[in-house]
């Protein structure tokens, strides 16, 4: 087929109006090498609604002051929108209260405070941390780290050719000496979705503590800590809409009072003297020193912004774009997907034979189009499926069918160029 075929009218298009979404985010209109932008990497990050810049321009316009430590106006309007931001991310998280959410820099740092913090007090010479083995690396390298330090080990979930974990093998590793389990809730590199309240009622059955990476999740679908019945859950703001250096730490109240502090400074104390502090309540315990202001009512106008959104259908659009992807990719010759989980959001990861996936990457740009090269920071994932890299592409709902359709285009030029 060529560039330029026409594609397969059988599948309806999406009901949508994704033009009027993408108006909404003024980096869409961008030209790059003199053609329109087509930006396909939203599982690195997300673009921004004008809403979100608006609300950090204004911040540093009018109400620019530190939180919690004034009696004056600006300092007192600033700690209103900082702590109405926590009240938005636990709606947005369906937590009960409000002191269960924290303000961290991302899922990064969200999950190392836990490994840190629990890890410190909870784990043991002898004990394991129960990963998958499509983890970000994010997801297992802090959880390494405190293992080294108290003596206990990693042990990981397998999973299938199709990325699916295999739920079996994880009941059978519960059996063990698990103290935590730790787990995506979709997989960045693979696009699978994982059954969290299954994995949370298997671990519960065996009182064990489930943390859910959903830095992927939450962009695509509401996510509700309460039915899932998680005891932690990660956001990352970048990723949803909002700015970069801001997230979300949600823990059970009782989990996150009995943890002690991740670091000390300024705001996380109620005492100190030089013989002894003594710390703040939840959630100031965690969030040391000044925190990211701007950061946090930029992720809460995100918040706000999507939750002005009929989610329901922005999933149906990017459930369509998937599907359709799926069979327009599957016009490329040599083209093979890497990761065909049945439940599955909208990231494609591919290979191309003969082409390495940076030079994918660096041709398919020379056409507008941008997608992520590499092992997405999943070195295991790649050794898994016998590949160094691959190509992704991660759709959001302000994307379209013409913009996979260029993604192909772009694929094709990749193999004139670079094939026999």
């Amino acid at each position: 087929m060529s560039a330029t075929a026409t594609p397969s009218p059988a599948r309806p298009a999406s009901p949508l109006n994704v033009a009027r979404l993408r108006a909404d985010f003024p980096i869409l209109g961008t030209t790059v090498r003199g053609k329109p932008l087509v930006y396909l990497d939203n599982a690195a990050t997300s673009q921004k609604p004008r809403v979100v810049i608006d609300a950090i321009r204004h911040y540093y316009e009018a109400e620019n002051a530190n939180v919690h430590r004034g009696v004056y106006y600006l300092s007192e309007r600033a700690t209103a929108a900082y702590e109405g931001a926590r009240e938005l991310g636990r709606r947005f998280l369906n937590a009960r209260e409000a002191r269960e959410v924290v303000f961290v820099r991302g899922t990064t740092e969200a999950i190392n405070l836990v490994a840190a913090s629990w890890g410190r007090v909870n784990l043991e010479a002898g004990d394991q941390v129960v990963v998958s083995a499509m983890e970000h690396h994010s997801n297992i390298v802090p959880w390494q780290l405190i293992c080294e330090q108290r003596g206990a080990s990693l042990a990981v979930i397998p999973m299938n050719r199709r990325g699916e974990l295999e739920l079996d093998a994880l009941e059978k590793l519960l059996r063990g000496p698990v103290k935590l389990v730790a787990v995506a809730h979709v997989s960045n590199s693979l696009g699978t979705i994982n059954p969290i309240r299954e994995i949370a009622r298997l671990a519960h059955a065996r009182g064990v503590p489930v943390l859910v990476d959903g830095a992927q999740g939450a962009p695509h679908f509401p996510v509700d800590v309460q039915a899932l019945d998680c005891d932690f859950y990660t956001v990352s703001g970048h990723k949803m809409f909002g700015p970069t250096g801001i997230g979300l730490l949600y823990g059970k109240a009782a989990l996150l009072d009995a943890m002690p502090p991740y670091q000390g400074g300024g705001d996380m104390i109620h005492t100190v003297t030089f013989a002894k502090t003594t710390y703040a309540p939840l959630p100031a315990k965690f969030e040391a020193g000044t925190p990211h202001i701007a950061g946090a009512i930029g992720l809460g106008a995100a918040i706000e912004y999507l939750g002005g959104l009929d989610r329901e259908r922005l999933q149906e659009h990017e459930a369509d774009l998937l599907a359709y992807a799926a069979d327009r990719l599957a016009t490329v010759p040599g083209l093979a997907v890497i990761g065909t989980a049945a439940h599955k959001a909208s990231v494609v990861s591919f290979v191309l034979a003969g082409v390495h996936p940076h030079d994918i990457g660096t041709i398919v740009d020379q056409e507008g189009v941008a997608i992520r090269t590499g092992h997405h920071c999943t070195q295991p994932v790649m050794d898994f499926f016998g590949v160094p890299a691959t190509a992704r592409a991660s759709l959001a709902f302000y994307n379209t069918r013409e913009d996979v359709d260029a993604l192909v285009a772009a694929l094709h030029t990749v193999r004139q160029t670079l094939t026999p």
